[in-house]
């Protein structure tokens, strides 16, 4: 059942590897679960967010950062987009940003 896991771009990479210590360390060690059991984890490490786009939960001492990702046929993870959270609300641009990317993979 193993799943492989890309990222959209290097910048989102980049993003990502670029957290501080702790919530890297909880990013890897969720994105390593799924690639082993698959996609959907379920709260508290995933969430759907509807039309095929869901998040990584990750958590730190350094606080919280999510990363938007899609799966697709041939069990492929792509991970969309990340950033650390600062409030309670996920942000609508980094929502935005993610849908937009999610139909960029979908559709071509």
């Amino acid at each position: 059942m193993a799943c492989s896991i890309e990222f959209f771009n290097t910048a989102v990479k980049a993003e990502i590897t670029g957290w501080p210590a702790g919530i890297n360390a909880s990013f890897t060690r969720i994105a390593e679960q799924m690639v082993e059991s698959g996609p959907n984890l379920g709260l508290p490490y995933t969430r759907p967010f509807g039309d095929g786009l869901f998040e990584i939960r990750a958590k730190g001492r350094e606080g919280i950062g999510r990363a938007f990702f899609c799966t697709l046929v041939g069990r492929r993870i792509v991970i969309l987009h990340g950033f650390i959270k600062k409030t309670q609300q996920t942000p609508a641009k980094d929502l935005k940003l993610a849908r937009k990317r999610l139909k960029e993979v979908q559709h071509g």
